[in-house]
């Protein structure tokens, strides 16, 4: 049998788009799976909708207060007993054959972490941008200029490297979180293959850049330690990075 794939998803009010997410899990051709999902609760039907589901590999957890998504995917985390972690926002989408190819392919190249490409879709999963291209190998110097790693498209090996904490007080927990990662390991490996759909909504954090620059700023200089001068210079290359990654649907 497979090793045990633990899927790692905070939830806020997404009944909206929650179903077509779970659909994309139930049809994993790798069936051996276990979705920690934590509802960071949800004020809409997010939370009946997902207990509509009669399937014992859905655990879910309500939160009794709101602490945001990286204190919603910790308690996932704390919870999830699989050798392999998989990112999954309660909006985006798998393609069948992810969980397979991505866990075969961790295998056969004795990987600690592997990402793939992903299409950037609006709100009906219609690409509105170039497919999100894993063409580079990934390690913690070229990560600090621009994060190539998506939650939605990435997995890591926890008997390889163990598990790793999102920072609850930063925006940009996912940067901070895969720099972490990458400290201890040499490389994450690309694999050139289109297999999620990251879903752009309009409110999205995000998307918007230009308001998050200070986060990005404190990444570096509160989470990586870094002096000011060093914090400004990886701030600017992430700022230049990101405006080339998303230019096309700047306002």
């Amino acid at each position: 049998m497979k090793d045990l794939v633990s899927i790692i998803t905070p939830c806020y009010n997404s009944a909206e788009f929650i179903e077509e997410t779970i659909q994309s899990v139930l049809n994993q051709t790798n069936e051996n799976w276990e979705w920690l999902i934590t509802d960071d609760l949800s004020k809409d039907s997010t939370v009946e909708m997902i207990r509509k589901y009669n399937d014992p590999r859905i655990k879910l957890k309500v939160l009794e207060k709101n602490g945001g998504a990286g204190n919603a995917r910790n308690n996932s985390l704390e919870r999830a007993q699989g050798r392999y972690i998989a990112f999954l926002d309660s909006d985006d989408f798998w393609h069948p054959e992810y969980l397979e190819t991505m866990t075969d392919y961790m295998q056969e190249h004795n990987a600690e972490l592997v990402y793939c490409n992903y299409s950037r879709c609006d709100e009906q999963l219609r690409p509105i941008l170039k497919d999100f291209l894993a063409d580079k190998v990934v390690t913690f110097s070229n990560l600090l200029k621009t994060c190539r790693l998506a939650p939605v498209s990435t997995m890591y090996d926890t008997k390889r490297v163990g598990k790793f904490l999102f920072p609850v007080k930063s925006k940009r927990e996912d940067h901070v979180m895969w720099l972490n990662l990458l400290k201890v390991i040499p490389e994450g490996i690309p694999i050139n293959k289109t297999m999620a759909k990251y879903r752009m909504r309009e409110n999205s954090v995000s998307r918007k850049k230009k308001n998050i620059i200070k986060d990005q700023y404190l990444v570096y200089k509160d989470f990586m330690g870094f002096s000011t001068l060093k914090s400004l210079y990886y701030t600017a290359n992430w700022a230049l990075n990101g405006f080339m990654k998303y230019s096309k649907i700047f306002n």
